[in-house]
């Protein structure tokens, strides 16, 4: 059975359902391509020039870079700031919006992206990833586009047009959703081409597996440690049933396990991390939209992440993702 490629599903999306216009198309394929340009770099490992250790530099974040952060994030925006779909784009690593140059054309859309996340375990060969959120530029009274800014950014996640991530392991995956449901391309390394491994991915309701980082359990909050307790608790606590764990430390790597199994991801607020530890425009609320597209839930404990209004380009907030029934039990012990 011939299989369908990331380019043509997405012509599909734009002839045949009218979901999306050539310039949003044409971003994702740029997008796509500098993903295979990183999965490259990611791949060469200890072999590559440039090697894998610290630069020495430390991002907006407060954290220090490693030599893979900063060139993911060089790759992709010199292949997105030239195309002309492009109003301005913002990432983890940057400070400050960067407004497409004048010399180039402006189009409607906003990029934010997390070039390579996880990239704490790129030494030890652990799957790392790319997060993307794509938002429409705001318009002024007149009709014209307002200026790139940091405002321009500040939106729910409700507003997002597309989102997806790509994974970075034993093969190159890259995850798209466009409002219509998720689906999965894989890459062909003999064609480099990503073609549909994935298709109307389902998150199932229920689950017998959570991932949450249990070296900070003197921290949490009482709902969600009563959570895990009970989990850990198994067929002898109140669930009634075996739980496993499972933590990787990436949330590209995590999500996607959820996404084709089901499960939980938690990485909630806690006495350290008051407002959370994941960034909200770069991480929460891309993967917040795929999830729920995938038919699970994604809370802060309180709020549904699309419905954050975020304050701040780069604000952090509490994460608890995936399928629906367990992300419901655990808001409901924050209700309680």
């Amino acid at each position: 059975m011939r299989r369908v490629t990331l380019s043509q599903f997405l012509v599909s999306r734009q002839r045949d359902r009218n979901l999306i216009n050539a310039d949003l198309r044409l971003l994702i394929e740029t997008i796509a391509r500098a993903c295979k340009a990183i999965s490259t770099r990611v791949n060469k490992g200890a072999l590559a020039a440039e090697g894998l250790g610290f630069t020495g530099t430390k991002n907006i974040q407060g954290e220090a870079q490693k030599t893979l952060d900063v060139l993911s994030n060089e790759i992709l925006l010199e292949a997105n700031e030239w195309g002309g779909n492009l109003a301005a784009l913002v990432s983890e690593e940057m400070e400050d919006p960067r407004p497409i140059p004048t010399h180039y054309p402006r189009g409607e859309y906003l990029l934010l992206f997390d070039p390579l996340d996880g990239s704490s375990n790129i030494d030890v060969n652990i799957s790392v990833g790319t997060i993307f959120s794509i938002l429409r530029c705001p318009k002024l009274p007149s009709g014209k586009y307002c200026e790139p800014d940091e405002q321009a950014f500040l939106q729910a996640g409700r507003h997002q047009v597309a989102a997806g991530f790509a994974v970075y392991g034993p093969t190159t995956v890259f995850v798209i959703t466009v409002g219509d449901g998720v689906y999965g391309f894989t890459l062909d390394r003999e064609s480099f081409t990503f073609v549909q491994t994935h298709p109307e991915i389902r998150i199932p309701e229920d689950t017998q597996e959570f991932a949450i980082n249990t070296s900070n359990m003197r921290r949490w909050e009482a709902p969600v440690k009563r959570y895990i307790d009970e989990c850990l608790a198994g067929s002898d606590g109140p669930r009634g049933k075996d739980f496993n764990m499972r933590w990787v430390a990436s949330m590209v790597a995590d999500v996607f396990r959820v996404l084709c199994r089901g499960g939980i991801f938690m990485y909630p607020r806690d006495a350290k991390n008051k407002e959370g530890r994941l960034r909200l425009m770069y991480e929460a609320n891309p993967m917040a939209f795929i999830v729920e597209q995938a038919g699970g839930a994604a809370t802060d404990g309180r709020t549904p992440i699309l419905d954050l209004q975020p304050k701040r380009l780069h604000q952090r907030c509490a994460v608890i993702l995936g399928s629906k029934n367990e992300v419901d039990r655990v808001t409901a012990y924050h209700q309680k």
